[in-house]
């Protein structure tokens, strides 16, 4: 599926239509260029799920749980890993393969070590259309 957002609340409101399809054990994966909106997408899921504090990207941290949502969430920011061995030292495994679901943000540097049933999302960018255009691909793999 291929869906037009023309700013960070549809963004939100895409990601919170999409969360209805998620159930444990799923994996999400989101791509695109910094700035293009992975993390509002993950925060329109994230809310949908039903976890209502705030939250941010896990830049230096790895990965972030949100539990007291109808099922625990576990969001990667994997931006900062150099190699996907390093995954396996924070307990990717456990995560990933849990009953929880599993938001990666940059999952294109652990591609390797993915899981072959997932979700791949990629966010792009188009200037040429407006500043907050978002073109959002969601493809089950």
């Amino acid at each position: 599926m291929v869906y037009n957002s023309n700013s960070p609340k549809e963004t939100e409101n895409i990601a919170k239509a999409f969360s209805k399809e998620l159930k444990a054990g799923d994996v999400v994966c989101l791509n695109g260029d910094l700035g293009t909106g992975k993390t509002a997408f993950v925060q329109g899921l994230v809310k949908a799920l039903g976890y209502a504090e705030p939250i941010s990207s896990p830049t230096f941290t790895i990965v972030n749980c949100y539990e007291g949502a109808k099922l625990p969430i576990y969001h990667f920011d994997v931006y900062r890993i150099e190699d996907p061995d390093e995954m396996y030292e924070i307990g990717y495994e456990e995560y990933v393969y849990g009953d929880g679901i599993s938001l990666i943000e940059w999952s294109e540097k652990i591609k390797d070590i993915l899981p072959p049933d997932r979700y791949e999302i990629t966010i792009e960018k188009d200037l040429l259309k407006h500043e907050d255009y978002r073109k959002i691909s969601i493809e089950r793999i």
